[in-house]
């Protein structure tokens, strides 16, 4: 690819934009992030930003938000050139960022969340019946039904997200970007968040939206820059253009891989994992649920529905009536220790809290299961030696084994989780919405490797709200509603309509 930029001519592009970017360059110890990149965006549109993890999104976004500075180039707001060297000139500026990975406090409630460095006061005594008023309102336009007063720690991602979103809507800016905003989020509350967007452009201003669901860049989308490997590739209206053309500029050679016919996957006969009951009162009570070894089984469900519940319960991550059977063996598993020394692997739905340990290196954390027990005698060349292939299998894109791995975009912290139960010999592994925020290819990634653990005789279950992924990569889906199992498809004969419908009625035939 040429450093050039592909552009379409757009209605508007003479007028001055609300946010112009020029010539942005950022790098870190090992890797140039952004090369040069030029970004407008217009008030009243909805810019899409796109392109694989590790493409340079993320990274220009906190140089927008003043968490990172540039090495080069200049940023404008209506005009007028601002330099934004920390966070509060972000704000200042007018601009909201809600990050994909959420920066909540978990401990303190909506309504403290909501209103953090900005809280109605007076005389230095908090309003708090203002605050708390506004931050139902707050709530009310984002359509969420939770209380201001409740603690943002017991609430599901979901509700995270729709705080963080309503964060947004308390300050007054005139810039708002979402990354991956609706990731966590079913259809309605999907339909909630399109509708605040619609408003806020309604008003004049500006939402740049990052999300590597491409139906929802055509249905909220005004227009499209590609971000490549740190520079942009292309730039056009969404109307005019087609998704095809999206996922050339972002993933080129890759494409055909990703598009190829699948065929029907051998596996054995010998059942790996049984699950003869796993029941918490009130939740759950999965039972007669088999993963054969080699296979590859989908759980498809509405959000509720148990998919998560289960398989931390499976991973002894939370107490539960458990008849489990492992390579034909009974599994005592009381503990997260219990499941690991029966050869379980979890990548979890929230890599940050319960997947990696943010302040180890890329290399430790992909191989702290591996390591587990050992003496740890040199870590570092141990952690690098063993998992460097794994990394490099994975597409995983860091500087050195070295580099810390809260640095690496969303979707390399997510492969990083996965390679830590790829270094090791795992039997049973269960994926938790494991390509939530990952792009195209890198979901082919993910995916590969995998069917390549799963070639070798492990047994796989994967949950995950997108149905047409589990179309696609499982052998067999079971659907799970209001926490039971109701019935199980094969996704090369069943059609997703029918799979949809079990999953909605609750009713398998």
């Amino acid at each position: 690819m040429t450093n050039s930029l592909t552009t379409d001519a757009v209605a508007g592009d003479d007028a001055v934009p609300l946010l112009r970017m020029r010539g942005i360059r950022k790098g870190f110890p090992g890797t140039i992030a952004l090369k040069s990149v030029d970004l407008d965006v217009h008030g009243g549109e909805v810019h899409c930003l796109l392109g694989e993890n590790g493409a340079g999104k993320s990274t220009l976004m906190k140089i927008l938000a003043g968490s990172y500075v540039p090495d080069e180039g200049t940023i404008e707001i209506a005009g007028e050139p601002v330099v934004l060297q920390r966070p509060l000139d972000g704000i200042a500026a007018g601009i909201s960022v809600i990050y994909q990975e959420l920066d909540l406090f978990p401990d303190l409630t909506v309504a403290q969340n909501l209103f953090l460095g900005h809280t109605p006061a007076r005389g230095g005594i908090v309003k708090r019946g203002e605050r708390r008023r506004l931050a139902q309102d707050a709530l009310d336009r984002v359509g969420a039904m939770f209380s201001p007063d409740a603690r943002v720690g017991d609430l599901a991602i979901a509700d995270q997200q729709l705080t963080a979103i309503a964060r947004a809507l308390t300050t007054d800016a005139r810039i708002i970007v979402m990354d991956e905003p609706t990731a966590t989020l079913g259809e309605a509350d999907v339909e909630n968040v399109f509708g605040v967007i619609r408003r806020l452009t309604s008003e004049g201003r500006a939402v740049i939206y990052i999300s590597h669901r491409l139906d929802e860049i055509r249905a909220i989308g005004t227009r499209i820059t590609v971000l490549r490997d740190g520079v942009g590739a292309a730039r056009y209206p969404v109307a005019s253009t087609d998704a095809d053309r999206w996922i050339s500029d972002m993933i080129g050679d890759k494409k055909a891989e990703l598009t190829e016919h699948r065929a029907r996957r051998e596996f054995s006969d010998e059942v790996a994992l049984c699950i003869d009951e796993v029941s918490i009162p009130g939740l759950i009570d999965i039972r007669d649920l088999s993963v054969r070894a080699g296979e590859i089984v989908g759980l498809a469900g509405l959000g509720g529905a148990g998919r998560t519940t289960l398989l931390s319960a499976l991973f002894g991550a939370r107490p539960a009536t458990r008849r489990v059977r492992v390579f034909g063996e009974a599994a005592s598993i009381r503990s997260v220790k219990d499941a690991i020394r029966y050869h379980f692997g979890l990548v979890p739905e929230s890599r940050k809290t319960e997947g990696l340990l943010l302040g180890l290196s890329v290399a430790r954390n992909a191989g702290l299961a591996a390591l587990r027990g050992s003496s740890w005698l040199r870590p570092r060349e141990r952690s690098t030696a063993l998992t460097a292939p794994i990394l490099r299998d994975l597409a995983v894109k860091y500087s050195d084994g070295a580099q810390a791995v809260g640095l690496l975009s969303g979707g390399n912290q997510q492969k990083v989780v996965l390679a830590k139960w790829l270094a090791r010999d795992t039997r049973v592994l269960l994926l938790d919405e494991p390509t939530r925020g990952l792009d195209i290819g890198a979901k082919a990634d993910l995916y590969r490797q995998v069917r390549a653990l799963a070639d070798r005789g492990a047994a796989v279950l994967v949950a995950s709200s997108e149905l047409g992924e589990l179309m696609a990569n499982a052998d067999r889906i079971a659907v799970l509603h209001e926490g039971r199992n109701i019935g199980e498809f094969d996704p090369l004969v069943d059609s997703e309509e029918t799979i949809s419908h079990a999953i909605i009625s609750g009713k398998a035939s």
